[in-house]
């Protein structure tokens, strides 16, 4: 028999399964693609019981061999969401998902009148934003009263999956970071008195770090025998830079996804208003994070527009496009904009189209907005005090090699590509090994390439980049009128 682990991640468009022997290989992975709901403009749900039949479907096709035995289960998901349920563990309503759900915006106001904005970034150590989980809570607590009259716990995708699998309750460390302003990053605690005011009724989890046991599998699933150890687990892109290496001080993680994410290890608390402060992946770490939120999303948006054409075809007609994209310039704010801009209402613009543009050179504009639109969030940490050492890039989208070529040519900055880009599913694997003790990431998952910048494209690449910027400032009355006006005509929305 195989002693293996398995890595389970619940991400915004797919859940995706892996199982991996105690040396690191890949023995088999599984993937169940599913859609969020958009019920109305700017919120973004989905039904919790979808993440855990697809880890049961994922699970029994992983495990139907007969020559493996499962020593430990990690789990890892998108987030921070907010999932409410019962004295039951049922659901109480549809989980409301992390920043790309836009609908607190008056509960973040008046949570920063109520509590001060300056105490609550001293003591969470980021602003509220539509990130964060508190104002989600006060929003359900606000329109939803029934739903908030059954709540009695709060959950995420990967504390969803450990409830489930040994009926125990609690949250990763990390994923409480991000609970703003229910949890104070200096004293690694949550707020009592905020927690009461915001989710009166709601008893929150014990805490723990994301590698920690968090129980042992109460009935076989899928293959998994009962008595099974079970990892905390953590949000997707945390586990997705323990997957890769990209965890220690210094590093900074870039995850090329359905959205875009950048997570650098700190040795020490570094703040900025317009990024997230969190506690990392492992026990005693720190992290300043950020996110973009559409990257990966756009490209499928322009797959769909060209009559689902396939990304690979996009891709290649993209390469052809020059850097620059024929004079065009792209805001990818097409969800608004997590950091740093922290603006819900904005839009996405496409500037400079004329009628002999091509697929290509739009597809070119998209990927070259993720690219500026990670340079800014690397501009703004080293801003804040960062001291970035090395890149380690992440996720699908290193599969080929032009989009990371592009984020390396208007960032002016390398990137380290290890041999494995699976996902936060392998590293959700990987600290289930490391569990257990069976674990080394720099034997699992060594580096294999490095992209350079190109210096021929860096001319093009800095004016591109202050039009970039400029564009956001010089249009950002209108795109936040238009925004108003999406807003209060839910029906004209066709997202």
């Amino acid at each position: 028999m195989i002693d293996v682990v398995l890595g389970v991640d619940v991400g915004t468009s797919s859940t995706k399964g892996v199982v991996v022997d105690t040396d690191g290989r890949i023995l088999g992975a599984a993937t169940r693609p599913h859609l969020v709901d958009r019920p109305r403009p700017g919120h973004v749900e989905m039904d919790a019981h979808v993440w855990w039949d697809e880890f049961v479907s994922i699970t029994a096709e992983l495990l139907d061999r007969g020559d493996i035995a499962v020593q430990a289960v990690g789990v890892s998901g998108m987030g921070p969401c907010t999932l409410l349920v019962d004295e039951t563990g049922e659901p109480v309503r549809p989980a409301v998902l992390y920043g790309v759900d836009t609908r607190a915006g008056a509960q973040i106001a008046r949570l920063n009148r109520e509590l001060g904005a300056d105490t609550v970034f001293r003591r969470c150590g980021s602003a509220l934003s539509s990130q964060a989980v508190g104002p989600k809570l006060a929003w359900i607590r606000d329109h939803e009263p029934e739903a908030w009259t059954r709540a009695r716990r709060l959950l995420m995708p990967a504390s969803w999956l450990v409830h489930r699998l040994t009926g125990g309750y609690v949250l990763d460390l990390h994923s409480a970071s991000q609970c703003t302003p229910l949890f104070d990053i200096h004293e690694r605690r949550w707020i009592p008195e905020w927690a009461h005011h915001i989710a009166p009724g709601i008893e929150l989890p014990p805490l723990r770090w994301p590698g920690q046991e968090a129980g042992r599998v109460n009935t076989p699933v899928g293959g998994i025998p009962a008595g099974t150890p079970v990892i905390t687990g953590t949000i997707d892109a945390w586990s997705e830079a323990v997957s890769v290496g990209g965890h220690g001080t210094g590093d900074l993680m870039l995850m090329y996804g359905t959205t875009m994410f950048l997570v650098h290890t700190v040795d020490r608390l570094v703040t900025s208003p317009s990024m997230w402060a969190t506690l990392g992946a492992m026990p005693g770490t720190r992290c300043l994070a950020g996110g973009l939120a559409t990257s990966g999303a756009v490209t499928d948006w322009l797959g769909h527009l060209f009559g689902d054409i396939t990304t690979g075809t996009l891709f290649e007609e993209a390469a052809a496009s020059p850097p620059g994209a024929n004079g065009l310039v792209m805001l990818p704010y097409f969800a608004g904009e997590r950091t740093p801009l922290m603006d819900p209402d904005a839009r996405g613009v496409i500037a400079g189209l004329t009628l002999r543009h091509t697929r290509g050179d739009l597809m070119r504009a998209a990927l070259e907005a993720t690219a500026h639109g990670v340079r800014h969030n690397i501009e703004t940490m080293l801003t804040a005090g960062a001291d970035i050492r090395r890149i380690v890039a992440a996720g699908g989208g290193t599969r080929g090699s032009l989009w990371p070529q592009i984020v390396s040519d208007v960032t002016g900055l390398e990137q380290t590509v290890p041999r494995t880009t699976i996902g936060a599913s392998y590293g959700a694997a990987y600290l289930a090994a490391a569990l257990i003790g069976q674990a080394d990431i720099t034997v699992w998952n060594p580096p294999e390439t490095v992209i350079r910048p190109d210096p021929a494209t860096t001319t093009v690449h800095d004016r591109r980049h202050s039009q970039y910027l400029d564009l956001y400032t010089d249009t950002a009355a209108i795109i936040h009128a238009l925004a108003h006006d999406q807003n209060s005509h839910p029906a004209a929305d066709t997202s």
